[in-house]
């Protein structure tokens, strides 16, 4: 059994031919043009969906870098506050001590003592409220104006903490909770204070408090040891997300972005390939004498 190749035949097999070079020359100079391999999911179905999980990636990678970076600016606060009370608490020591040796200090002495522990605790006060973007630092999740009231008691929640998420299982407490620091009412460093400018006042050795103080010098230190360990494991966090934004970057270069010098010379074949294909089907589809007597 024989086939006839007729001229039809022919003539639709060229123009296919003809039509996806056309397609081909039309997509390098597309690429040439725009720079990208895909412009259209249909351009490569399997490099647009790599494309896609790739920019997906990147896109978490900034969320957790803004997230780290947000963290770290709370705990350099944090940290920064906890070294001035730690400071405030120092002299708050001195000049009880100072208050104690009754022997060397008179009532005009005494009294200036008071009104300089008086300021301190004003400055507690304060360093107890600072906040970071408008956010307290001791009080957690709290929305409360201030962490803590005129009357000294405290406004955060118990358990409630501020957290950064950095990677998808990792994330890392930015807060301080102001009564493990402060204390809170009665039995705040405020009140111990007032306890301690009030024994002055009436005479009353003020040296037993000296242990108390200490204890909240103790927890300042604690709470500044957390807050540095946090800040280093944002600190790792932050140069890890870096290589990471790096290498997914570069992954979605290479998916995306195509090497403009190869397809030029891409282009340059393909179109030598086209004409070359004009000029064949033109001789191959040339109409004979013969074709007519057939």
């Amino acid at each position: 059994m024989s086939f006839r190749v007729t001229n039809e035949t022919q003539l639709a097999a060229a123009q296919r031919n003809l039509q996806a070079s056309q397609q081909k020359l039309y997509q390098l100079d597309t690429q040439a043009s725009t720079g990208l391999k895909i412009t259209v999911p249909s351009d490569d179905p399997t490099g647009t969906s790599n494309l896609l999980q790739v920019q997906q990636q990147l896109a978490q990678n900034t969320q957790y870098q803004r997230n780290a970076q947000d963290g770290g600016g709370w705990l350099t606060t944090t940290s920064t506050t906890l070294s001035s009370v730690n400071t405030a608490l120092t002299q708050l020591r001195d000049l009880t001590l100072q208050a104690a040796n009754t022997g060397a200090s008179s009532p005009s002495s005494q009294s200036a003592i008071s009104d300089q522990m008086t300021a301190i605790k004003q400055s507690l006060l304060s360093l107890a409220n600072t906040q970071y973007l408008g956010r307290n630092i001791f009080a957690g999740t709290s929305a409360a104006s201030s962490a803590y009231n005129a009357d000294y008691s405290f406004n955060g929640t118990a358990g409630a903490t501020v957290q950064r998420r950095v990677g998808p299982d990792t994330t890392v407490r930015v807060d301080t909770n102001g009564s493990t620091v402060f204390g809170s009412g009665s039995s705040s460093v405020f009140a111990l204070i007032d306890t301690i400018t009030g024994d002055i006042a009436s005479g009353t050795n003020v040296g037993s408090q000296l242990g108390a103080i200490d204890t909240f010098m103790s927890s300042v230190q604690g709470a500044e040891a957390t807050a540095g360990a946090a800040q280093d494991q944002l600190q790792t966090a932050s140069s890890t997300l870096t290589a990471s934004a790096t290498s997914l970057q570069s992954s979605q270069s290479n998916l995306r972005n195509v090497d403009t010098s190869q397809v030029i010379l891409e282009m340059q074949t393909q179109q030598v390939a086209y004409q070359t294909a004009l000029a064949v089907t033109a001789q191959s589809l040339q109409s004979t004498l013969m074709d007519y007597l057939k």
